[in-house]
């Protein structure tokens, strides 16, 4: 068998269709989107039908759709930017959001006034939404809450919705990194309450280097990179034309087929969980389950046994591709920010499995077998 490729939360194949259209786009459509000739009208006009598509299927305007070059750049926008485009003093936020909010936060707490505050969570992740009322309730001037759809590590999710009407009921503005649920889950601003949202495309089967970030009408920020008006002036630099074309595509083919898919990747994660489970008795599963869980990521907390260091390697050689839930400093590897978090257990090793629609039943089967062969042995 081929190698199995179980690490789709990290970044995902590229959809055959993305790529023919890329390639073609590079081939042909080759003008710079700002002149005013055919060749640029014509890329222009491949850049803002591709934002009409995002727009309708995050039901956001089109001129609250900007394209960035990944999710990290639009966290990074809206972060760095909103202290003082909208005047807030505090930021609530988490201890297991993306390193890309987290290390933004740390750089806001460090350069400003702005205060950065970070809600716990409990053993699978989830937070006291509670807690969260009542700290906005003691919040006297501006207020952002930056919070995460769902969790790139243990598959967690949050519930977005009654965040954003708690954000609501307490005037606070809303940041939400979807990354991991754009593609997969309805994401749709409005119901959200969203004034802020990121999205980046190799997480949906679309090409590296495209993001998005929604940014609401009634809170627009100024723009992290200067340069030309590229964007309605928020983002400088000549659009990724292809790279644009290919996000709108792959995000629409997988909002087509979404329902069939989160049943598909459901199946095939409860497969897997069900023959570790089978084959490894004292396995155990980190993160929420069920309805409060990203359908395509399982956290698998291994036993200790000898080659647990050398388990990702081995696999790897086995042929089967998938992540770490350690973190690696100068060679030795600890748990990760979201681990420790929630209090996982360090003697065991966490190893991160992914899944998307491409992979199959077989698939699945075989590298389950691996696994607990490996362990084993």
């Amino acid at each position: 068998m081929s190698r199995i490729y179980l690490d789709n939360a990290s970044t995902t194949p590229v959809l055959p269709i993305v790529a023919d259209q890329m390639y073609t786009i590079l081939q042909e459509h080759y003008g710079n989107p700002s002149s005013i000739h055919a060749h640029g009208r014509k890329t222009r006009a491949i850049i803002e039908e591709a934002r009409k598509k995002v727009a309708r299927i995050i039901n956001a305007s089109v001129g609250e759709v900007f394209f960035t070059s990944s999710a990290t750049e639009a966290n990074n926008l809206v972060l760095k930017n909103i202290v003082s485009d909208r005047g807030i003093r505090r930021i609530i936020s988490c201890r297991t959001e993306h390193h890309c909010v987290l290390h933004s936060l740390e750089y806001v707490a460090r350069t400003t006034n702005c205060v950065v505050e970070y809600l716990d969570v409990d053993d699978k992740g989830r937070l006291d939404y509670a807690v969260l009322e009542q700290s906005l309730s003691t919040c006297t001037g501006p207020v952002l809450v930056s919070l995460m759809f769902g969790n790139n590590e243990i598959g967690t999710l949050h519930d977005a919705e009654l965040i954003g009407q708690i954000c609501h009921k307490h005037k606070a503005l809303f940041h939400c990194d979807a990354v991991q649920a754009l593609g997969k889950l309805p994401v749709d601003v409005q119901k959200l309450g969203a004034h802020y949202l990121s999205g980046s495309a190799h997480k949906f089967h679309g090409p590296k280097g495209s993001g998005i970030a929604f940014i609401s009408g009634d809170a627009m920020l100024s723009p992290l990179l200067h340069g030309g008006a590229q964007e309605r002036n928020m983002r400088a630099g000549t659009e990724n034309v292809a790279g644009i074309a290919g996000l709108a595509t792959a995000l629409e083919w997988c909002a087509e087929h979404r329902e069939e898919h989160q049943r598909l990747i459901h199946s095939l994660k409860q497969q897997f969980r069900g023959l570790l489970q089978e084959g490894i008795p004292q396995v155990a599963f980190n993160g929420a389950d069920g309805p409060e869980s990203l359908a395509h990521i399982l956290s698998v907390a291994f036993p200790p046994h000898p080659g647990d260091e050398l388990l990702v390697m081995n696999l790897d050689i086995a042929g089967i591709s998938v992540s770490s839930g350690s973190a690696c400093s100068s060679g030795i590897e600890e748990d990760s920010h979201v681990l420790t978090a929630i209090g996982h257990d360090s003697a065991r090793k966490t190893i991160r499995f992914s899944f998307s629609a491409l992979n199959t039943a077989s698939e699945v089967e075989e590298a389950a077998r691996k696994v607990i062969q490996l362990i084993k042995s």
